[in-house]
């Protein structure tokens, strides 16, 4: 059975700060709360920093984590609110059914498999002139491009997006609340590798579901690439009464 978690940060604290520069810093720590190590089912999370008093992760395991080594390191262990908490996943897996219309907010990472980059970088040209290359990851900059990608990627979930009337023009109801550029080096040493480059965008908007099974799976699975650094994981909710159709 499936488990979503939220996971308070305190974000004065130096090892929450080291998360917030690193995203692998905060996966390694979000795969120490599974007990069966190496961690091989699925795990996606997504860090949620609204404002500069407020961090949290959100994190779906497909086993019941424990979170007390994260709440020492970067919480707040003494506090009277409970800093983690743990729901199973099941009651809402069984309210995606086909016609039912949810709010939903996913971070992406858009990217598109080519094997014709536009600029290739150097390790993706000696990549593509290799015999029988595959295609390389190249990633959506532009917002039209990556509001594209999320469309489409939704379809291929199960999902699709309503649209709303704007000056005459139908338009998606999906709109990009936060738009990044990450980057950071995987082993924390600037001196020895060059950085990982990320796109970040965040989406909010409505979704109405039309094939249940694949939409489940993409609950679970996560959508687009870039899982393992926070990126992927569709969250649902009850839209708002202003925003059902």
């Amino acid at each position: 059975m499936p488990y979503l978690s939220r996971i308070h940060l305190n974000p004065l604290r130096p090892q929450a700060q080291r998360m917030l520069r690193n995203p692998q810093v905060l996966h390694a720590a979000v795969l120490g709360g599974l007990s069966r190590q190496p961690v091989e089912e699925r795990v996606l999370w997504r860090l949620e920093a609204p404002n500069k008093h407020q961090l949290a992760v959100l994190v779906l395991t497909q086993s019941v984590p424990s979170w007390e080594h994260l709440v020492e390191q970067a919480g707040w262990p003494s506090a009277d609110e409970p800093q983690a908490m743990v729901k199973p996943y099941e009651p809402l897996l069984d309210q995606v059914q086909r016609g039912r219309t949810f709010a939903f907010r996913i971070k992406a990472n858009p990217t598109s498999a080519t094997k014709k980059p536009r600029v290739p970088t150097q390790a993706q040209a000696q990549h593509l002139a290799g015999e029988r290359p595959r295609g390389v990851r190249v990633a959506h900059r532009k917002l039209p491009d990556q509001l594209d990608w999320l469309i489409t990627r939704m379809g291929r979930a199960g999902c699709t997006v309503p649209t709303d009337l704007v000056s005459g023009n139908d338009v998606p109801a999906v709109r990009a609340t936060g738009r990044d550029r990450i980057r950071f080096h995987k082993n924390g040493r600037k001196e020895e590798a060059s950085p990982v480059t990320l796109e970040s965008v965040t989406f909010d908007g409505l979704l109405q579901i039309e094939d249940p099974a694949l939409a489940r799976e993409a609950l679970l699975q996560g959508i687009g690439s870039g899982k393992a650094y926070g990126f992927g994981l569709l969250t649902l909710a009850p839209p708002r009464a202003s925003e059902e159709r």
